[in-house]
């Protein structure tokens, strides 16, 4: 059950603009977010994805377009729409001598918490991320994952209705991930609006009901990530390596496969479909072949933006985000 009526367009961005000098760090930005739905931010360090999170949680000024957040429009209504704000940033804000419940305190009263409401909202926020148990020990002694649920505990101890995530999981150990990834979808469910930026575009193939796809501050591309990857019409492809070399035109009955390269007993075929693999497995046997490793790598979001882009999406070329 939803904590609150979704609004239908809980983040708004149209047309917006940033520069830098001369450089133009965002060029004509426009993408929504929905209560109750995550939307990826993706791209290349240096596409724009922090600078327009700055932007929206009030932090940086645009230099055009427009910005609604829970319909308080920035920065006229800035104040109103930080208290529907939960903004997580890359950079940890944690203060190492106090204690995980100390944090949560001070960040509850940042957020005009008080009294029980406080206590409430830090017992509850502790227990969503999992350190419930460790509350009262100094965070200088948590791990990376611990200090990274904390830091994403203290943006939605007030039970915002939009949350900015900025990179959620760098650095962090799988279970740690995937008690991020649960508190998430526990907002989600609430009926929060969920912007989720980040380069690993597995963790949004996972989340994310959209993506936004960044790069060089503009959007090359937006959808739901199996749509885009649809989209993009590429094959599977079957890596195997065999201990036997293949004759020539062992595949050759097959019109749903095709031989795209070999090197030694390397063997990289072209499948229509993943149901395909059995054929083709049969026929490598009956030609002599024994398997020694089988992979079967699908098209992602990686493609699709390299295909868009030709760049990679790990990019380093630039400190900014």
């Amino acid at each position: 059950m939803p904590l609150y009526a979704a609004v239908r367009e809980a983040i708004i961005v149209d047309g917006l603009e940033k520069r830098y000098g001369e450089r133009r760090a965002l060029e004509a930005v426009t993408f929504s977010v929905h209560g109750g739905e995550i939307v990826g931010l993706l791209g290349p360090n240096g596409a724009g994805k922090s600078t327009t999170l700055s932007i929206l949680a009030g932090a940086l000024r645009a230099d055009g377009g427009r910005v609604v957040i829970d319909g308080h429009p920035l920065p006229d209504e800035a104040r109103a729409a930080r208290r529907s704000l939960g903004y997580v940033p890359q950079r940890e804000s944690l203060y190492p001598p106090l204690t995980a419940r100390e944090n949560l305190q001070f960040f509850g009263r940042m957020a005009g918490l008080g009294g029980a409401t406080i206590r409430e909202a830090t017992r509850r926020a502790l227990a969503l991320v999992a350190l419930d148990t460790r509350a009262d020990e100094p965070i200088v002694t948590f791990s990376v994952g611990m200090r990274r649920r904390l830091n994403l505990a203290s943006g939605i101890l007030h039970r915002p209705r939009v949350v900015l995530l900025d990179e959620p999981t760098v650095g962090v150990d799988p279970q740690s991930r995937e008690c991020i990834f649960d508190a998430i979808n526990g907002l989600v469910e609430e009926g929060a609006a969920v912007l989720y930026s980040t380069h690993y575009m597995e963790e949004a193939e996972r989340l994310c009901g959209r993506v936004v796809l960044l790069d060089e501050g503009k959007v090359v591309k937006s959808g739901a990530p199996a749509a885009l990857v649809r989209e993009l019409g590429r094959s599977p492809v079957l890596r195997m390596h065999t201990l036997r070399e293949l004759p020539a035109g062992w595949l050759s009955t097959l019109s749903s496969a095709r031989l795209l390269a070999r090197t030694g007993l390397e063997y990289e075929i072209e499948v229509a479909t993943a149901g395909d693999v059995p054929a083709v497995l049969l026929e490598a046997d009956r030609a002599g072949a024994e398997i020694q490793d089988l992979r079967l790598r699908r098209a992602n979001l990686a493609d699709v933006f390299f295909a868009l882009t030709g760049r990679a999406l790990r990019d380093d070329s630039s400190g900014e985000s």
